[in-house]
């Protein structure tokens, strides 16, 4: 068994405004991913990736932008799923937000 310590980790700062922490299996990784410099004017670049992912909305507001959608205005205690391969986006509405991110296959890119 493993176990993190939030208190114990140190984030993977992704940029300026994007930091996470994560747990893996073989299979399936959740990461803990803080975002902040919110509220944002646009959303953030469009992408995608093969993992299926779904996510769910620790703290704060985004919209969440997906191809072939309407944008939904998410808040916290939401949710959503991404297929594998489909083009999305978010967009920070409060100044933070904190997404917890899981996805299959793990994402090796985030080791």
């Amino acid at each position: 068994m493993e176990v993190v310590l939030y208190a114990e980790t140190i984030g993977f700062k992704v940029n300026e405004k994007i930091e996470r922490r994560f747990i893996h299996t073989d299979n399936l990784l959740t990461a803990i991913v803080d975002f902040s410099g919110g509220p944002a004017n646009v959303p953030d670049p469009y992408h995608n990736h093969p993992h299926e992912q779904t996510s769910y909305i620790a703290e704060g507001e985004i919209m969440f932008f997906m191809e072939n959608e309407a944008p939904v205005h998410l808040k916290t205690g939401d949710l959503f799923s991404v297929p594998s391969g489909i083009n999305h986006a978010i967009q920070l509405l409060t100044p933070t937000a904190r997404l917890i991110d899981n996805f299959n296959p793990i994402r090796e890119d985030f080791l």
